[in-house]
């Protein structure tokens, strides 16, 4: 199913190339969690709500994972039966009915800080339930999204403020609302919880015309532009990039955890063929 965000992107793209671009957009999506799952077997929070498959492959990968899912999201996820993947029915921007520091890694995708517009609450929960050296991987709605969005709807005035504006809050069609952040924004929301940011990026780099042309002269290439995608971040240290509709931030609280906890994306992208 293509949410709001989702389907408001593929609003400028040409109607033939949204479902090839679709099944890219989501492939990367696994493909980047897969890169950053931690080694060994840790204990992981999703708060991503219901859509996402991050709690899946976090437990295929042999962690426990505790899905937590908002009361109205429950009946938006089909059951899973999975070893090591739990699911709560709680508040995720309010993770009361856990102990600080009990999570090696907390799952924000989905927009999930995009959708929570009080995200300061959310993001401070989120530090709380990490044990120092823990890692959050989110993906948020950024800027660019949000100024296109903002001109297709005419709202000449609301783009012109827009780069001043502390909160970026912007509608939808259908009345709901999302929170777009750039990389300053981002760098703030995660360190006024004490969080560290260790980098910024766009979920994709490959642009949609191109990935699209491939496909349809190739449906067997989807395995070579993932791994491309990933290899495009490889030095992710030093990525701290705003363009994209969709932004991936991953922070850590403390000190970094240690060496070998979390891959590099280099190496867990050597898996991606069999997990796609």
């Amino acid at each position: 199913m293509q949410y709001a965000a989702t389907a408001q992107a593929t609003d400028f793209v040409a109607p033939d190339t949204v479902d090839a671009y679709w099944r890219f957009y989501q492939a990367v999506t696994r493909a980047q969690l897969v890169a950053w799952l931690p080694s060994g077997r840790r204990f992981l929070v999703d708060v991503s709500g219901p859509r996402g498959d991050g709690a899946l492959l976090g437990a295929r990968a042999g962690h426990t994972v505790l899905r937590v899912l908002d009361p109205e999201d429950a009946g938006l996820q089909p059951p899973r039966r999975q070893p090591g993947l739990h699911t709560l029915i709680g508040d995720t921007a309010n993770l009361s009915f856990l102990p600080g520091g009990c999570a090696d890694a907390v799952l924000a995708g989905d927009r999930a800080l995009s959708i929570h517009l009080a995200a300061e609450d959310m993001i401070a929960e989120i530090a709380r339930v990490l044990r120092p050296g823990g890692r959050v991987l989110a993906c948020v709605d950024s800027l660019v999204l949000g100024m296109a969005v903002l001109a297709d709807q005419h709202r000449w005035p609301h783009l012109a403020d827009l780069p001043n504006a502390e909160v970026v809050l912007i509608p939808w069609p259908d009345g709901t609302i999302t929170r777009c952040y750039g990389t300053d924004q981002l760098r703030e929301l995660f360190g006024g919880a004490g969080l560290t940011v260790s980098w910024v990026r766009p979920l994709t780099v490959l642009s949609q015309s191109m990935v699209s042309r491939v496909l349809r002269q190739d449906p067997a290439a989807m395995p070579r532009l993932v791994r491309a995608e990933l290899s495009a971040h490889v030095e992710e240290a030093k990525t701290d990039e705003a363009f994209g509709v969709q932004l991936v931030v991953c922070a850590y609280k403390g000190l970094p955890a240690p060496a070998g906890l979390f891959p590099l994306a280099a190496n867990a992208a050597r898996g991606v063929r069999a997990r796609l």
